[in-house]
């Protein structure tokens, strides 16, 4: 307990322990539909019962797993009704999404720190960019590019990496002024160009905040993959996967499909401080 493993895994244990108790009351009106004396019911019976229903209003953990296991393990890859399936699609969309908008913001942030007029012009178009919902904007993008009979991959990368690339400009722009003062007139001492000073002082610098908001960004990129597909109706991913759940009444489907966005994303964000710190210790920091 003195560790990090025992607060863990005792947070985790009473999030399983409330979660299981809350399936009696959210499933009580299921149970009294499948079972003819719910009434007589006791305390364990009822409780096996609310949590082992076919379509209950809120899925215990252990069929949460089921779903994942059945439609991971027992379904082709390459099947729709295959869960690893739908992940690829998200994931490439996500990818996709995550690497052109950080680009983006990085450019902007290059631009926003060196010419003094974006700076006051463009940031705060980019901090109001982020004000419009991006469920309003997201059905808007997929039928207007769908018109132009793009790969339904475009669409979805473009919102991605709508929600992608403001955490990279605003810390980037954050990363790149933060060198001491005295640190930017030694190189100016030196007679360093703006681009040696850039890549010998201001990008070293920025490397922790740039890090910090791909951990940000990765995430983001993915929700806005999930929320792009929701318009595409069959073409597959979890968004699509958790529309046709909601659509056929499918309430394992949709838990299924919403731990496995949580775990790509985990995934992700894991990996993007895996980088980090080979980069960190690549650059001679102690971690």
């Amino acid at each position: 307990m003195a560790g990090q493993a025992g607060p863990v895994v005792t947070i985790v244990l009473g999030i399983f322990v409330v979660w299981y108790l809350a399936c009696i009351p959210m499933n009580a009106n299921s149970v009294e539909r499948m079972v003819s004396d719910a009434a007589s019911l006791g305390f364990v019976d009822r409780f096996i019962a609310s949590i082992n229903q076919p379509q209950p209003a809120l899925a215990a953990p252990h069929q949460i797993v089921g779903e994942i296991g059945r439609t991971v393990l027992f379904e082709s890859p390459l099947s729709r009704r295959s869960l690893i399936y739908h992940c690829l699609i998200t994931l490439a969309s996500t990818l996709s999404g995550f690497i052109f908008g950080t680009l983006l913001g990085i450019g902007l942030a290059i631009l926003i720190v060196h010419m003094r007029s974006l700076r006051k012009s463009l940031l705060p178009w980019i901090i109001v960019s982020q004000t419009i919902p991006i469920l309003a904007i997201a059905p808007m993008v997929v039928i207007v590019l769908g018109k132009l009979d793009l790969p339904i991959i475009v669409p979805k990368a473009l919102i991605a990496a709508y929600l992608c690339f403001f955490p990279v400009a605003i810390s980037m722009v954050k990363g790149l002024t933060s060198p001491d003062p005295m640190q930017l007139d030694l190189m100016r001492t030196y007679n360093a160009s703006t681009a040696q000073t850039l890549w010998k002082l201001r990008w070293p610098a920025s490397t922790p905040f740039l890090f910090a908001s791909l951990k940000v960004a990765v995430a983001a990129s993915l929700v806005g993959a999930i929320v792009a597909e929701m318009p595409t109706g069959a073409q597959g991913g979890l968004g699509s996967r958790l529309l046709t759940g909601f659509q056929f009444s499918q309430d394992l489907q949709v838990w299924a499909a919403l731990f496995a966005g949580a775990i790509l994303a985990s995934g992700l964000i894991a990996l993007m401080a895996a980088i980090e710190r080979h980069a960190l210790r690549a650059m001679g920091a102690r971690l």
